[in-house]
């Protein structure tokens, strides 16, 4: 399964970094994704949604971000989604 997360991979390999865990503040689990200046992504796991589903989603987001300038925020503004530039 790692070797599909390519997008997670090549960002890892550019010191990004990914995270997965319990976030207290809202009490669920979240997975982020960081380029080192700028959130890509914050998604916040889905009722039922499984580990392996959950990281599909940052590595798809990753792409969104670079190729079609979305970020995802479903940590503070839930479903939300915003277009700014990204930095690379």
């Amino acid at each position: 399964m790692i070797s599909t997360l390519t997008n997670i991979a090549a960002l890892v390999e550019r010191d990004g970094e990914i995270t997965v865990g319990h976030l207290d503040a809202i009490g669920k689990c979240v997975a982020t994704a960081t380029d080192g200046a700028q959130c890509l992504a914050m998604l916040v796991r889905r009722k039922g949604e499984s580990l392996q589903a959950l990281l599909k989603r940052p590595d798809a987001a990753i792409h969104d971000a670079y190729e079609h300038e979305r970020f995802i925020d479903e940590v503070n503004a839930p479903g939300a989604s915003h277009s700014r530039k990204p930095q690379r």
